[in-house]
């Protein structure tokens, strides 16, 4: 199982950033995916998830309002939008797979998540 993002890069606040994350090497059919980010000194922490064969996403506080996560079933291929990006997004941004999770579960529980890929750097500036 793979799982590659790319997307990432330098931008200004209040910019905007597109990630996505290739999964290959298991029949993805829309079960739950994540995206989680963890910044230079601190912990990993969840960002958004989403379980599209059902619609369900779930988003942090930090990213509500501000990213979208989203799915292209046929591309197997997961996508975080940032809109109004701030300093504090400065992270390396990590896509993770939870094939076995149920909809009920597809939260923030980095445990879940079986599979995860090797990350991309999101650096924003004032």
């Amino acid at each position: 199982v793979q799982l590659v993002e790319s997307g990432g890069g330098s931008g200004q606040a209040g910019g905007s950033l597109r990630l996505s994350c290739v999964v290959s090497g298991y029949t993805y059919s829309g079960s739950c995916m994540g995206w989680f980010r963890q910044a230079t000194g601190k912990d990993r922490g969840g960002v958004a998830s989403i379980y599209a064969r059902y619609g369900t996403t779930n988003y942090a506080d930090s990213a509500k309002s501000r990213f979208t996560i989203s799915q292209d079933n046929a591309k197997s291929t997961v996508y975080l939008q940032m809109n109004s990006l701030k300093p504090e997004d400065t992270a390396m941004y990590y896509c993770a797979a939870a094939p076995w999770v149920s909809r009920w579960s597809c939260g923030f529980a980095g445990s879940s998540f079986a599979y995860w890929g090797q990350g991309t750097q999101v650096t924003v500036s004032s």
